[in-house]
């Protein structure tokens, strides 16, 4: 059974000692010992605490990464180009319209303008057999002249026969060819009227590349060409 001691009977912090358990008196007596020791130990805990606060590392902040400014390419703007100044106009768009079944052999500009001449209109002779009758689109800068030719497609005797113009007007040409033979300046025409008319399949190529088909043909390439005006004769 208890006693009850009052504090009168023992004064001073140790009154309740005597309450505990053996065991536990010791370390109770060392704690108010260390108690009594006053602001000696108390600076002592404090300066150990700031020590070790110190010791603990302070967190580094993370560093943020600045962005590189990334250079702009200034794209500029692509000036329109100016229109390109109209050329001469070498397939006569603006003029009149030239027949469906036209086939244009010589096209040019010279001093005097533009140039070109075409064949169209191929029909037979209704009298002569192998003879072809075929107009001339001759168009220049301010007028179109049609004219007709008549070619003579024989392999004994090829012949173009055409109204004179210019100098020669009034006056027929007949211009006796050899197709397969030597093309130069001055026949060049005649043959390329020649091959339109009795072989329209070749309309429009360089006779001089047509040797071998005049040969596949039957012609020799050999005849001796001639030419023989006629005053005063009817055109064809």
């Amino acid at each position: 059974m208890l006693t009850n001691v009052s504090a009168t009977q023992e004064p001073g912090p140790w009154r309740f000692e005597r309450w505990l358990p053996a065991a536990f008196r010791g370390s109770l007596q060392t704690a108010f010992r260390a108690l009594s020791l006053g602001p000696v130990v108390a600076a002592g805990l404090v300066l150990l605490t700031t020590r070790a606060l110190a010791a603990t590392p302070t967190p580094t902040a993370p560093t943020i990464p600045t962005p590189t400014p990334t250079p702009t390419t200034l794209t500029p703007t692509p000036t329109p180009a100016r229109p390109a100044l109209s050329r001469m106009d070498e397939d006569f768009a603006a003029d009149p319209s030239p027949p469906a079944d036209l086939v244009v052999l010589v096209k040019k500009s010279t001093l005097q303008g533009r140039w070109r001449l075409g064949v169209f209109d191929r029909q037979p002779d209704p009298t002569q057999s192998g003879v072809w009758r075929l107009k001339l689109w001759e168009q220049t800068e301010d007028r179109v002249l049609v004219s007709t030719d008549v070619l003579n497609c024989s392999v004994l005797q090829p012949m173009r026969i055409t109204g004179g113009g210019g100098a020669a007007k009034g006056v027929l040409i007949l211009r006796e060819l050899n197709p397969g033979g030597p093309i130069t300046p001055a026949n060049r025409l005649d043959h390329q009227i020649w091959w339109a008319a009795c072989f329209p399949e070749q309309a429009g190529k360089d006779p001089a590349t047509l040797g071998p088909e005049a040969r596949r043909l039957g012609f020799s390439g050999t005849l001796v060409e001639r030419e023989q005006v006629v005053p005063g004769a009817r055109r064809p």
